[in-house]
């Protein structure tokens, strides 16, 4: 005869044990539950220490798990540092040409300021200075030397007035206006200087070449005694150039005087000094006797 269809499970000793066993683990589950629930309201440090073994254990996990992290934030960088590089790369030599405009600017102020300084300092000691000016041009390729300054009769400029920088002669005055004046430069051909060298005095004339140089032409002819690198200055005879003042160092010795270089070029001086010209002191002439009444 066939089995029933509506058997139940108590005519199984199998399906009863695996029901009882269900029911048991659902009770010893639901009262451990309540066993921690209470537990953790009245002492919840008791399983502090089972909670770091845990943390402790789970701890070499976690560091893989940061390393991970570091190393994906890392290539994520630099992919982004890669398409990021041209617009930083063109800030970056924008921000480089600015910095080095700016230091050019810083160095010319400096350098300014030092002409300016020792242009003052050469006013303090030995001269006494018309005005502080600028060389707006000067002429370069011309056999004909001048210079044109930024200061005419309205500052005080008059026709020979010496012009010097910090360096040295430039020239004299040659015509002036309300604002403005022409300066004859010494290496022009037509200006004749008369100038002595610096440790012995020896008395000559400089006159200008036209090229940038100045002939030194001896007073006393003979053996010629200038040798290269002698330094000429002015003598300050017949007045107008005040004895004393830088002019020329020889480059080259002739057979009767030598070629020299000014030392103040006006191509490069932007500031110079024009001053009053010099006149020697009067001599004193030899007492008249009284007559005896």
């Amino acid at each position: 005869m066939a089995p029933s269809a509506n058997r139940r499970s108590g005519h199984s000793r199998r399906a009863q044990y695996s029901t009882f066993i269900a029911y048991s683990a659902g009770v010893l589950g639901a009262v451990i539950g309540a066993a921690f629930l209470l537990v953790s309201i009245f002492n919840p440090g008791l399983f502090s220490g089972a909670r770091a073994m845990g943390a402790a254990a789970a701890e070499p996990g976690g560091e893989v798990l940061a390393g991970t992290r570091q190393s994906g934030r890392g290539v994520v960088a630099s992919i982004e540092g890669y398409f990021r590089a041209g617009s930083q790369n063109a800030r970056l030599k924008r921000e480089l040409r600015e910095a080095k405009v700016r230091l050019v600017e810083a160095q010319a102020v400096a350098s300014e300021n030092r002409r300016l300084k020792a242009l003052l300092g050469l006013a303090e000691k030995d001269s006494k200075p018309v005005v502080f000016t600028q060389i707006t041009s000067s002429s370069a390729s011309s056999t004909r030397r001048y210079a044109n300054l930024a200061s005419g009769s309205g500052d005080g400029v008059a026709v020979g007035m010496p012009v010097r920088t910090e360096t040295g002669l430039v020239g004299r005055v040659l015509e002036v206006g309300r604002w403005s004046s022409r300066v004859l430069l010494v290496t022009d051909t037509e200006s004749v200087v008369p100038v002595r060298r610096a440790r012995d005095g020896l008395a000559a004339y400089a006159q200008g070449l036209g090229d940038g140089t100045l002939r030194i032409r001896l007073i006393n002819l003979g053996i010629n005694p200038l040798k290269k690198g002698d330094v000429l200055a002015t003598s300050g005879s017949g007045g107008l150039y005040r004895p004393g003042t830088a002019l020329a160092v020889v480059t080259r010795v002739t057979k009767d005087g030598a070629v020299a270089r000014v030392l103040s070029d006006p191509a490069t001086a932007e500031y110079v000094m024009v001053e009053e010209a010099w006149a020697p002191p009067p001599t004193a002439g030899p007492e008249q006797e009284t007559p005896a009444p």
